[in-house]
């Protein structure tokens, strides 16, 4: 039987303004990336986030971003290593120290929004994450963007990668996310979301904006927690999966679907 992970970012709430239904979404997903307060995100909210996903078995991740509250780790920055570096110690520790309180562990990384982005195809930043991440645990696994040039760069520094997918966002031709400028780039029909990732589990492609199709292996698939349909898409999704066989199981769990240099 084929299996996927499905994952969404969650904890992005900031004190009284809420973002996303993080408790319905826990009950879809298998792999939750947690704001760690850069991006988006308060302690007691994501503590509260973190119960919630330890009394569900979801497996935690430290959604890493940029120092970018106002823009919610959305713009893109140049930070020098030494701070890039540190900034990543610094999030994934907190969430480490805040998932241990709430009873569980934290499995994996996931950088966020225009860090993401960036260190795809940004070797020296990609580099300072990959740091970042050794220095305080190099047992954790990196998720990265599918077929981007970071997941050589971080197998071949020691890390354990998993390869990530987008079910919400259109793709260019080169495998890259069409910009968030630009219309279309984020996709809100449950029917669309479902099939294009079940297409991509279990053929291996996926259509672009361009009107190709290119190859795209993943073992994850992500649904943004800040889309305003994303509760919708994942239960649409996963209901598509399972009635083609495809079960839904956290990639930690999964020893085949984590590579490392």
């Amino acid at each position: 039987m084929a299996s996927i992970d499905l994952n969404s970012d969650l904890g992005e709430s900031f004190g009284p303004w809420p973002m996303g239904d993080d408790v319905s979404m826990l009950e879809i997903v298998t792999s939750a990336n947690i704001a760690c307060g850069f991006h988006a995100g308060d302690p007691a909210g994501i503590l509260t986030v973190l119960k919630e996903a330890a009394r569900r078995g979801v497996s935690v991740g430290a959604h890493v971003g940029y120092r970018d509250l106002v823009g919610f780790g959305r713009r893109n920055m140049d930070p020098s290593s030494a701070e890039l570096v540190g900034d990543t110690i610094y999030q994934i520790g907190a969430l480490q120290g805040l998932a241990r309180a709430a009873g569980t562990t934290v499995r994996y990384v996931k950088p966020h929004g225009a860090l993401y982005n960036t260190i795809a195809h940004d070797a020296r930043q990609a580099a300072d994450v990959i740091a970042g991440i050794k220095a305080i645990d190099p047992s954790l696994i990196l998720m990265a963007l599918a077929g981007a040039p970071i997941v050589e760069q971080a197998r071949a520094a020691g890390l354990a990668v998993v390869c990530e997918a987008f079910a919400d966002r259109a793709y260019n031709a080169d495998g890259s996310l069409v910009s968030r400028r630009l219309p279309g780039s984020v996709i809100h029909d449950p029917e669309v979301v479902a099939e294009r990732m079940l297409r991509m589990v279990t053929e291996g492609k996926i259509a672009t904006t361009d009107g190709v199709e290119i190859p795209l292996e993943a073992q994850s698939i992500c649904i943004h927690g800040d889309n305003p349909a994303a509760v919708a898409l994942a239960r649409a999704l996963r209901e598509k999966l399972a009635k083609r066989g495809v079960e839904l199981k956290a990639f930690a769990d999964m020893t085949k679907a984590v590579s490392r240099g």
